[in-house]
């Protein structure tokens, strides 16, 4: 969704949940939704708690997990055109970005563990081999 204004995110976005909601006769689930406009679901997720504080939208709960719906797709007007995302866009690249070094996180604190468990097998082996010469 490169390239447009919140403006007419939100106009896509109302549409891809009235085109799902029409085809599977219930609201979509967000993965849906991000996957007809392709998108990621971070991004999605971003824009669609974006327009439920606006109004817009409406996140409901059901057993097979969060589906959307359109709550007043009038509320659309009042979103000024034109005017660029840039806090927007700023926001949701500072979130992938600590989701990055979290995952960077995670894989060093992983890597590392490795590396205690290989040395901790090493020793065990060396005191086993220096029981056995013993024996």
């Amino acid at each position: 969704m490169k390239g447009l204004d919140l403006y007419q995110k939100a106009h896509l976005l109302v549409a891809a949940i009235r085109i799902l909601e029409y085809q599977h006769h219930s609201p979509p689930a967000v993965e849906a939704v991000c996957r007809l406009l392709d998108i990621s679901v971070e991004e999605g997720g971003f824009f669609f708690r974006k327009f439920e504080e606006t109004g817009i939208l409406e996140a409901v709960e059901s057993p097979q997990g969060i589906r959307l719906a359109v709550r007043d797709h009038s509320k659309i007007e009042e979103i000024p055109r034109g005017i660029s995302e840039s806090l927007l866009d700023k926001e949701l690249k500072n979130f992938q970005t600590a989701r990055k070094g979290f995952t960077q996180k995670i894989e060093s604190f992983q890597a590392a563990q490795a590396e205690k468990k290989k040395q901790m097998f090493a020793e065990l082996e060396k005191k086993l081999k220096i029981g056995m010469e013993k024996k």
